[in-house]
């Protein structure tokens, strides 16, 4: 830890890792944590503001008039922050090695600053009035002092009571190894204790104005935990809300993210910024993120009522959810199992080489009905020496992906795009509700063999 020559107060550090939250003793000085330069958005119905000496995160949300925050600063892994996730674990660049409480964590840069105290860099800042931009040097929470290589920025406006805000990681890692697929905090939201209501739609007839579920999970200390203290949950709205007794609270909305996961630490009801109570909600994507790619995510956060919240999400909700995954410029949220492409810029196709057993491509989270995607055709090209291709689908009611929940298909390869077409009719498991596609090309790879792929999708493509 970087040692100061100014006193030391203990507090006990929570930081989400988008997989567990685990407390741990952590120092910081009472300037730390108390004195942040700000910089301050506000259209007269809310006011949001970004901490200048936490790289930009944002640590104030409130309604304009009553200027109540909303967002909780007790440590520097909460506030409203981006935070990343990669390999290696642990992630010890130089010989440095991390904090042993953190070094299953890997790579892990985050906005606020590293578990040892040391503070993220703004290094620019605009606001107008209108846009607030600020771009950071992020650090590595798991080390001391270890900035990390890359760079994070932040766009953010107000419209009328919400904040519409994009977040991207410029990478430029020493480290070209392609490290697999890890669930990314999109962002993590961290809310004070009055806020401890956490609502959202998790059911099977999402934009019907269905019963909402409140998730109830909540926990006071680290030997009282069960596994994860966060709960999951299928986000089939693609929002969620943390809210007081009077059903006011923030929602956090992320289009066609559907997996979410939050809960509550503490004791509900009660507490400040800068004290330990807290609530948390993140929309979760897994992606893999090369050593030079440039990442990018918007979200919106919505100050007002439980029906304002949602009424917000069904006028700007594009709805549309069939499977249409056209990899022209990026993955579309596609990981990999046993199996790796040629890396970042992508161009016009994904070339994924399948040299292990058992390659899967793995696609995001989604939800369709079986009925309105009867087909699913998938445009590639390849070279392998086995040719027996599966698509595997998992459903709402059973969120597995299983051999009874797949069809066959022989994969060509002549090195030459063909279009297939995957009857998922044909098969008496693909019914109901369906929440995600897993391609296995071959059963298993030989060295030099690979499968180019252009788009898997409900539309046909042309050749």
């Amino acid at each position: 830890m970087k040692r100061r020559d100014i006193s030391m107060i203990l507090l006990a550090c929570v930081l989400t890792t988008g997989t567990i939250l685990v407390p741990v003793v952590c120092a910081a000085s009472s300037s730390d944590l108390h004195d942040d330069k700000m910089s301050y958005l506000d259209n007269g119905r809310i006011r949001l503001g970004i901490s200048l000496d936490l790289g930009g995160s944002i640590t104030y949300l409130a309604d304009s008039k009553e200027r109540v925050n909303i967002i909780n600063s007790h440590d520097w892994g909460r506030q409203i922050q981006m935070s990343f996730y990669s390999g290696p674990r642990p992630f010890a660049p130089n010989g440095k090695q991390p904090s042993k409480t953190w070094a299953w964590l890997g790579w892990n840069p985050i906005q606020t600053g590293d578990c040892a105290g040391n503070r993220s860099k703004v290094v620019e800042c605009r606001n107008d009035g209108k846009l607030l931009y600020v771009k950071c040097i992020p650090m590595q929470w798991p080390l001391d002092n270890e900035p990390g290589e890359c760079n994070f920025e932040t766009w953010i406006r107000l419209d009328g009571n919400t904040a519409l805000v994009r977040s991207r990681i410029n990478n430029h890692r020493s480290d070209k190894t392609q490290y697999h697929g890890r669930d990314q905090e999109l962002p993590a939201v961290y809310t004070n204790g009055p806020w401890y209501r956490l609502i959202s739609y998790a059911g099977d007839r999402p934009f019907t104005m269905d019963k909402l579920t409140r998730f109830k999970k909540t926990w006071t200390s680290f030997e009282e935990l069960d596994g994860d203290p966060w709960q999951d949950w299928q986000a089939t709205e693609n929002w969620a809300a943390l809210l007081n007794d009077d059903d006011w609270g923030l929602g956090v909305f992320k289009p066609g993210t559907y997996s979410f996961k939050g809960g509550f630490f503490g004791v509900p009801g009660k507490g400040e910024p800068k004290d330990a109570p807290t609530g948390y909600i993140s929309p979760i994507q897994y992606e893999i993120l090369d050593h030079d790619i440039q990442y990018e995510y918007g979200y919106t956060l919505i100050v007002g009522t439980l029906d304002e919240i949602r009424r917000f999400v069904y006028e700007n909700s594009p709805r549309q959810s069939l499977p249409d995954y056209r990899f022209e410029s990026d993955r579309q949220h596609w990981v990999y199992r046993n199996a790796i492409d040629t890396g970042w810029p992508i161009r016009g196709n994904l070339y994924i080489k399948l040299e292990q057993s058992d390659p899967q491509l793995i696609g995001p989270q989604g939800f369709w009905q079986a009925s309105d995607v009867p087909k699913i055709y998938i445009h590639a090209a390849g070279k392998t020496h086995r040719t027996d291709a599966r698509l595997f689908w998992r459903t709402y009611a059973e969120p597995q992906f299983s051999t009874d929940k797949s069809v066959a298909f022989e994969l060509q390869n002549d090195e030459r795009y063909h279009v297939y077409e995957i009857d998922m009719s044909s098969s008496s498991g693909y019914k109901g509700a369906i929440i995600g596609l897993r391609l296995d090309p071959v059963s298993t790879g030989h060295e030099g063999d690979y499968v180019e792929i252009k788009s898997i999708s409900w539309r046909k493509s042309e050749r």
